[in-house]
């Protein structure tokens, strides 16, 4: 046997050819933003895959403490104290995501608005029966509440509440905010393809370790933990908001924790609304601004979207869809579109 032969055959004994790592979905639940949140990667490795959905959580982790409403040292906490008073100096990202909430507000009309944090705690949504505020308590907190008066310095990256009593609340974006931080890490470290889900907030990119699409499910409001229809996507954001389990009642009626700005009540007309849309922090965003305009200004709103489409669940069961939405659905009848209802379930 030639010697080159017999070194390549005791190398090859020594050194196996490598086999072709097979990927595999990876995923990791967690407790964020007072949330359950589950994060799913596609990798090679277990050493890939787990260091990657650690380094995702510690980020959407990282952005809570920053700009939580509950958190007494975040920015946001600092800037509510100091509100009537004086700016406070911030991040660039906290300035930046503030900003980016008011051109959201001004092009909603208000129905998206930061400052709602000034009429909240008129209400607990504990899922049990109160009476409305009285209506004066009520008109006094709709006073404090005006994204106009969010004062932002480019030049300092400072933000002042321009009246005392005024509290602003990221909460109608944080968690899209953190989900999309969180994909940049993930692209940083060669993540190819997951599926991030906090708490409703989905976005998913690439596809799953056998190829297939992502399956995302739309809850129904009836039926806790049980869905209404699903969608087959990849590279876009699925949001869905509803009324059904953050709410209290009065007089029997329903009253979920989303706040119309403009009346300081909570938004009615809608159990669940869903966009899809490619950006999972302004898809965050518009969710909100559906409930507060109710289902018909909602819908009609978001069809002069271009790139963005919902479904809504009305108070009565209706189901409205924009002109481009593609949903399955687990019933017979199909919905029409822009804003034509399905017949409602049994």
């Amino acid at each position: 046997m030639p010697a080159l032969f017999l070194r390549l055959f005791w190398l090859l004994l020594a050194f196996p050819l490598a086999v072709a790592a097979h990927p595999r979905n990876y995923a990791k639940e967690a407790r964020l933003m007072g949330s359950h949140f589950t994060y799913t990667v596609v990798a090679d490795n277990d050493t890939l895959g787990w260091n990657a959905l650690n380094a995702a959580i510690a980020e959407t982790r990282r952005i809570d403490r920053l700009m939580s409403f509950w958190d007494s040292t975040s920015q946001i906490t600092q800037v509510n104290r100091a509100a009537g008073r004086h700016p406070v100096v911030v991040d660039q990202e906290v300035y930046d995501l503030i900003a980016r909430t008011l051109r959201i507000s001004a092009l909603s009309g208000g129905a998206f608005d930061i400052t709602f944090a000034s009429a909240d705690k008129i209400y607990r949504f504990d899922r049990q029966e109160h009476p409305l505020p009285a209506p004066a308590v009520r008109l006094a907190a709709v006073a404090r509440i005006n994204y106009r008066k969010v004062l932002l310095n480019p030049a300092t990256h400072s933000v002042m509440l321009q009246d005392q009593g005024m509290r602003i609340n990221l909460a109608g974006v944080l968690q899209g905010y953190g989900i999309r931080r969180a994909r940049q890490v993930l692209d940083r470290l060669g993540i190819r393809g997951g599926l991030l889900n906090g708490s409703g907030d989905i976005l998913c990119w690439g596809r799953q370790a056998d190829g297939s699409l992502w399956r995302v499910a739309i809850g129904d409001p009836d039926h806790p933990n049980s869905i209404s229809s699903w969608v087959q996507v990849t590279d876009v954001a699925v949001v869905t908001a509803g009324n059904y389990e953050q709410y209290f009642t009065s007089g029997g009626k329903v009253y979920g924790h989303i706040i119309d700005p403009a009346t300081g009540l909570p938004a009615t007309g809608l159990r669940s609304v869903t966009i899809i849309c490619s950006d999972v922090e302004l898809a965050d965003c518009l969710d909100e601004v559906v409930f507060v305009k109710g289902p018909v200004a909602g819908l009609a709103f978001i069809n002069t979207l271009k790139g963005v489409d919902c479904t809504l669940i009305t108070d009565d069961n209706q189901t409205l869809v924009s002109k481009n939405m593609r949903v399955n659905y687990y019933r017979t009848a199909a919905p029409t579109v822009e804003g034509s209802p399905v017949p409602p379930k049994p």
